[in-house]
């Protein structure tokens, strides 16, 4: 069996049509505050969801976007702690990964795909990552 380069789930990003709504029911209802938020210019587009232990859900408005049941789940994204021996090993596996790159919320990130055409995000935190700032933070974004 090869090394385990996975940690745990780092997050699961889901498309929301509604940001408000949605954030309600995961505070009110389920008691997950929200860690930061994503902001483009002055228009919030999302955030992320705190679940503890390093685990979170990263929500994005798709309230313009026509939703069926198979897109609500946009990826699954995996912690490491050794990105650079994970992108060795899954390329010499050869399988496609992208390079690593800094993200807007300080974390490394890499993206790749199983068989089934899954899109898997790979992140490695840094002191830096927004996940481990004081709750109420903003992550601006240009995308």
């Amino acid at each position: 069996m090869a090394k385990s380069f996975i940690k745990q789930v780092a997050h699961a990003c889901i498309f929301a049509h509604d940001l408000a709504a949605t954030e309600a029911f995961y505070r009110d209802v389920l008691g997950i505050p929200t860690a930061f938020t994503f902001m483009r210019g002055e228009e919030r587009i999302g955030y992320y969801l705190d679940l503890g232990a390093r685990t979170f859900i990263e929500v994005f408005s798709k309230a313009n976007a026509s939703f069926d049941e198979t897109n609500q789940i946009n990826h699954i994204c995996l912690e490491t702690e050794d990105m650079d021996g994970l992108l060795a090993h899954v390329r010499s596996q050869g399988v496609t990964i992208t390079d690593k790159k800094r993200g807007v919320d300080g974390t490394w990130q890499a993206w790749m795909a199983d068989p089934n055409g899954v899109k898997l995000e790979i992140f490695e935190y840094t002191a830096d990552s927004l996940q481990f700032k004081p709750h109420g933070s903003v992550c601006a974004v240009n995308w």
